[in-house]
């Protein structure tokens, strides 16, 4: 190997020196240590000749790999531009993702504070429900007690309505009694011997003054059965 560099180096001046020997020997006089010179010659010749072609082949080989290199650098160059590009992107979708999750977050708060705020006014719905719902019940209890009430005048009405027709007819009565009360009667009431018929008129008016005490209205007294068995029925 360090002889087929060495030779690589030196294997311009070493043609020179080949043609100006190769000269030199064709114009001197053609001898047998002559011929045995130039055969060594043109071996030598085809050697440095293969070596210089094999060098061109090398060369274009390095130059083909240096292209294929530098179209692969140049490719890379690319690939790195196109990742940071890529990069860039991702970092601006990065930035736009975190800011779309702070606003998620703002909202996500947002719904928390409603959510909270909803849960308070139901809260007070619910309280306001429950008063409302035991006014009604009182409501309901007072209207019940006022029915009840309103039963009861209406079963006193009632029955001061009867006692005073009572009344009015015991009235009438004892009004047509007076009226038809004459000179004779009272005649009759004073005689001596007139014991029956003063029986007789102190018992109807004794019957008239029974009718006008039970026409008197009572408001403690209780309801007549009627009204007292029409009550439930209500």
């Amino acid at each position: 190997m360090r002889t087929s560099v060495r030779t690589r180096k030196q294997a311009p001046g070493g043609l020179a020196a080949l043609a100006l020997a190769l000269a030199a020997v064709l114009g001197a006089p053609v001898t047998a240590q002559a011929q045995s010179m130039e055969e060594r010659l043109r071996t030598e010749l085809r050697s440095v000749t293969q070596q210089l072609q094999q060098l061109q082949s090398e060369r274009a080989q390095l130059n083909a790999a240096k292209s294929t290199a530098e179209a692969q650098r140049d490719a890379a160059q690319k690939e790195i531009e196109q990742l940071r590009g890529q990069g860039r992107q991702l970092q601006q979708k990065l930035e736009a993702a975190q800011t779309e999750a702070g606003k998620l977050d703002q909202v996500r708060e947002a719904a928390r504070e409603q959510v909270a705020a909803s849960q308070a006014h139901a809260a007070q719905v619910r309280g306001a429900y429950d008063e409302l719902l035991g006014m009604a019940r009182a409501s309901e209890a007072r209207r019940n007690s006022l029915e009840t009430a309103l039963k009861e005048r209406e079963g006193l009405l009632t029955m001061c309505e009867s006692k005073n027709a009572d009344m009015y007819a015991a009235g009438k009565e004892l009004l047509a009694a007076y009226e038809s009360f004459g000179t004779g009667d009272m005649l009759k009431i004073r005689q001596p011997f007139a014991g029956k018929a003063r029986v007789m008129f102190d018992e109807q008016a004794q019957g008239y003054g029974d009718k006008l005490y039970d026409a008197q209205f009572n408001r403690d007294a209780r309801q007549p059965p009627a009204a007292a068995e029409s009550s439930p029925a209500d």
